[in-house]
């Protein structure tokens, strides 16, 4: 038994003795610690839960995290520890890209802004502050501004990062192209019902010809996590060292695998004090190295095993 699968199983245990809404979707599931040698026995709450009940181990509550949504009911995850989050995102980001100190941090996140209590937007503004770097921060429809900002740094050779939500940097890049050379895009998914939904690689496709660029990176996390996991191109996700990526069978959630195509199940070490074991609404497939591609969203119909608990 590995490290990862050894705190996996004690955190569950943890949380199904003290997270009530979890236990009780675990008695529901029929399945207790007794019951479970493996993570691949874990049951996985669907993440629905955190738009209806506060998932949550203790009362102790730092901040609250809301999904940005496209109307209707959010999602609410009830933090205990904003300093578990920031050790979090902090590991994941230089796991993979290093330092923050060593980039120009540029974001361009409307849609997120507008909404002080978003993850990925705590996320950003930690890692903007600790870049202290000329041209670093938010702009929000300065269009002009940071294309500027983008073409000054890249004619200096200097590492950037710019971090947007997909229909933003579409739009930017449709109306300022440019041709960067020392510049990293990473898209965070979503239209938010801006524009019409693109699959990744069409999406990619247009944003490597508007900014120049070979690759496009993505980062993929939720309001439900505290982990991320980042994809230096083509789509290809490596989920950081506190989580870990399952599938679970369309037809049978109850049945999880590391490999195959399926629904995407979270291990989220992180999560230490609301919910670990997240299934979430997204299609995906594992390989045997750990990585995993998102393939698209269940509809509604689809998703299974999220109606035991209804209030």
């Amino acid at each position: 038994m590995n490290l990862f699968e050894k705190e996996a199983l004690g955190l569950f245990v943890y949380q199904f003795e003290h997270n009530a809404v979890y236990r009780s979707f675990c008695d529901l599931t029929n399945v207790s610690p007794y019951d479970v040698k493996t993570t691949l026995q874990i049951p996985f709450l669907p993440i629905t839960f955190f738009k209806t009940h506060r998932v949550s181990c203790t009362n102790d509550e730092a901040f609250v995290f809301e999904s940005s949504g496209t109307g209707g009911v959010t999602s609410k995850h009830h933090v205990a520890s904003l300093a578990q989050y920031e050790d979090s995102f902090r590991k994941g980001f230089a796991q993979f890209y290093g330092h923050p100190e060593e980039y120009h941090i540029l974001a361009l996140l409307p849609g997120y802004i507008e909404r002080p209590n978003a993850s990925l937007l705590y996320m950003c503004r930690d890692l903007i502050g600790r870049a202290k770097k000329q041209f670093s921060g938010f702009y929000l429809n300065e269009f002009e501004a940071l294309y500027k900002a983008l073409k000054s740094l890249d004619a200096q050779q200097k590492p950037t990062l710019l971090i947007g939500v997909s229909f933003a940097l579409l739009d930017f890049c449709e109306h300022y192209p440019i041709q960067l050379q020392h510049t990293t895009i990473m898209e965070t998914g979503g239209m938010k019902g801006k524009r019409k939904e693109l699959v990744r690689e069409a999406l990619h496709e247009l944003l490597q010809k508007g900014f120049g660029v070979p690759n496009i990176h993505s980062e993929y996390g939720m309001t439900e996590m505290l982990s991320q996991a980042y994809s230096k191109g083509k789509g290809l996700f490596r989920p950081s060292s506190s989580m870990q990526v399952l599938i679970r069978d369309v037809n049978e959630p109850n049945k999880v695998s590391k490999i195959g195509s399926g629904g995407i199940n979270i291990i989220d070490l992180s999560n230490k004090d609301s919910c670990a074991f997240l299934a979430t609404q997204d299609l995906g497939k594992c390989y045997a190295d750990g990585t995993f591609e998102v393939l698209g969203r269940f509809d509604a119909s689809d998703v299974r095993g999220c109606s035991l608990m209804t209030a």
